[in-house]
């Protein structure tokens, strides 16, 4: 059920045809009323196929993110998140910045009880580097699955 205090909020992409944002700060992401609005749960978007550019050699970095949060009175709304994530395929920036900016701005705009992003991001130099950020500790009673990325091993 959606909280009626708050009136609902009209999707810019949802049904609508909307082109790949140019950077992440053009995106514009949706939120919309939370239909379980005092129910602790979690919510998880994976994204195995990130993509941003190396912001000295402009060479694509690729990263699996996971996010999961557990909503406050709004929920994101999964196409204006796919564009978003999507416009970073021509920005340029270093691997926590690219992750710790996503987590931070979904957290700034949406207020849920709580954010935890993982950037698990494929080798450049034959090195991985993988990449936390949370908002604080959880809440009390909310289940945390494992984010179910392996730690690269490499091939095989």
């Amino acid at each position: 059920m959606s909280d009626s205090s708050h009136p609902p909020l009209a999707p810019k992409h949802l049904g609508q045809t909307s082109e790949l944002p140019a950077s992440p700060e053009l995106a514009a992401l949706d939120y919309v009323p939370n239909p379980r609005a005092g129910e602790l749960y979690l919510v998880r978007f994976a994204a195995p196929e990130f993509t941003s550019l190396c912001p000295v050699t402009g060479q694509p970095d690729f990263a699996h993110l996971v996010i999961d949060y557990a909503p406050g009175k709004t929920i994101v709304e999964s196409k204006s998140l796919k564009l978003f994530l999507g416009s970073f395929r021509n920005h340029a920036g270093f691997h926590e910045d690219c992750t710790v900016g996503i987590g931070r701005r979904l957290f700034d705009e949406m207020q849920p009880q709580w954010l935890r992003i993982g950037g698990y991001w494929y080798p450049r130099g034959g090195i991985p580097i993988d990449v936390f950020w949370q908002s604080g500790p959880p809440p009390a009673g909310l289940w945390l699955p494992d984010q179910g990325v392996a730690p690269y091993r490499g091939r095989g």
